[in-house]
């Protein structure tokens, strides 16, 4: 079906053919594009003449005398059913789940050949304090530290009888050893402590046994207060609504990203919860989608569990009807200090003109990003090969309702809309030509070098995790999760620092 029908298409009453007794007909119910009309659609003159349709029809239907009492149409063969017209509203065809819902329901989107007004998110100004704190502790805090030895000496109780007597001071030694770990790396834990490799920063802090019981009986919440909660990530809830708390403190600039992060996993003990994303650097593991500022500090995040991901978000009617994606952001946007002042950038997995149009009315919130070609809205942009034949950097671009659709041809053609930052003024940006053998300036609508610019924030955070990684296999699935919090906690006090 062209996607033209799903946005913002006027509910015209349509008629099909179908057969009188569906029972006894072997024709192909099957949906046929060319018989949906599409409202940018114009019929050659052969169609218009007359219903080509019908008359087809009749011109295949046996002639017969005018003393035939029965129309040819109505004749009934066994394995035949003769076909009747009605009207697609009476089919209950189910309304498409990305269309115009809420206050907008019903409304048709008018596309007009304009720009759209710029908007300037104001510079952050950040105060530097008064005395210099460990940024650390004030992320992965002393209540923290508490919570899970508490919760290890609890799980260790019940499950040895006696509890492992683990303090607040020593699981601070059992983290610092972690660190060390994910800084040094041997590869084996004993290795650390074997008297031909002796590490001595390491084997120095606690004995080896005692290091392996901690790790062994490590604990987050209690397994007896579980109480059939819709909560898949229960076992590790309590230390990331903590760390959460703690980012939302962190003051943020107004451009802000969205995007999803993978926790490396690969064992299968998680089940479904354990996700497989092809096009990223851990292609196995848990997904997560976070909210960045423009300088890689992280501020908000979401953990994806299947259907009950938004079990503790409050939704209202509009955004239970917008996609998962849309979703997403709504629920990282809600957040922020200052929405009226502040941009969104978010890739193609995200994108919808629902989202940027309902974004900004239920938040205040402006948004900008890259989007697939079905979610445009309806936009009447030019084809790939007719923005192609123009050369490098021709643009096409439309806007209905604040919102601007762009196509820039690149590489390739991409699609981006925006109702904070419209085409003008262009600038241009550096590309590689072949045939030249150098580079050169192609020629770029302003929304590219801002979604090019502010869009990085996740991937800078995640190049920091990833540089000296927390050793974290283990048999229990969530304690890779447990390593990503202490990695993500270092990486944005490094940041704040």
């Amino acid at each position: 079906m062209d996607a033209k029908s799903f946005y913002g298409a006027r509910q015209r009453t349509l008629l099909a053919l179908v057969p009188e007794r569906p029972e006894d007909s072997d024709a192909d119910l099957s949906d046929n594009d060319d018989l949906i009309q599409d409202p940018d659609y114009h019929p050659p003159p052969a169609e218009v003449a007359g219903d080509s349709l019908f008359e087809s029809l009749e011109e295949e239907a046996p002639s017969t005398s005018s003393s035939t009492t029965q129309p040819p149409l109505k004749k009934s063969r066994k394995g035949k059913s003769a076909l009747k017209t009605v009207s697609l509203e009476e089919t209950g065809d189910t309304p498409d789940p990305s269309s115009p819902s809420g206050p907008n329901k019903g409304k048709e989107i008018i596309w007009k050949h304009e720009d759209i007004e710029g908007f300037e998110a104001p510079v952050s100004r950040f105060e530097p304090p008064e005395a210099v704190e460990t940024p650390f502790k004030r992320l992965f805090t002393d209540e923290m530290i508490k919570h899970f030895g508490h919760h290890t000496n609890l799980y260790s109780a019940q499950e040895l009888g006696d509890p492992i007597k683990t303090s607040p001071e020593e699981m601070q030694d059992f983290l610092a050893i972690l660190l060390f770990m994910g800084v040094f790396t041997f590869p084996s834990l004993e290795d650390y402590w074997h008297y031909e490799s002796r590490f001595e920063v390491i084997a120095d802090i606690m004995p080896k046994k005692r290091f392996q019981l901690l790790r062994r009986y490590i604990h987050f919440n209690d397994n007896h207060q579980w109480n059939q909660s819709p909560d898949r990530f229960y076992k590790i809830r309590p230390l990331f609504d903590m760390l959460r708390e703690q980012c939302l403190l962190i003051p943020s600039t107004y451009k802000h990203s969205v995007d999803e992060v993978m926790v490396a996993y690969k064992g299968t003990r998680a089940g479904s919860l354990r996700q497989y994303i092809a096009n990223k650097p851990d292609k196995w593991g848990f997904k997560m989608f976070c909210r960045a500022s423009s300088s890689g500090i992280i501020h908000d995040l979401l953990m994806y569990q299947g259907a009950s991901t938004f079990f503790n978000v409050v939704l209202s009617e509009q955004e239970q009807t917008l996609l998962l994606g849309a979703k997403v952001v709504t629920t990282l946007c809600k957040t922020i200090a200052q929405p009226r002042l502040s941009v969104v950038f978010c890739d193609n997995y995200f994108t919808s003109f629902n989202l940027v149009r309902d974004l900004h009315t239920l938040l205040g919130v402006k948004c900008i990003g890259t989007v697939r070609p079905n979610r445009i809205g309806g936009a009447p942009l030019m084809t790939d090969k007719e923005l192609m034949k123009r050369g490098r950097g021709a643009c096409d671009y439309m806007s209905a309702d604040g919102v601007v659709a762009v196509k820039w041809f690149d590489n390739k053609c991409v699609n981006l809309l925006s109702n904070a930052c419209g085409i003008m003024p262009f600038s241009t940006v550096k590309r590689w030509s072949k045939e030249s053998k150098a580079k050169i300036a192609v020629p770029c609508p302003s929304l590219i070098p801002a979604y090019n610019e502010h869009m990085g924030g996740i991937d800078l955070s995640d190049m920091l995790v990833h540089l000296y990684k927390t050793p974290a296999k283990s048999r229990r699935w969530y304690f890779p999760l447990f390593g990503y919090i202490l990695d993500l906690c270092i990486a944005n006090s490094w940041l704040v620092y």
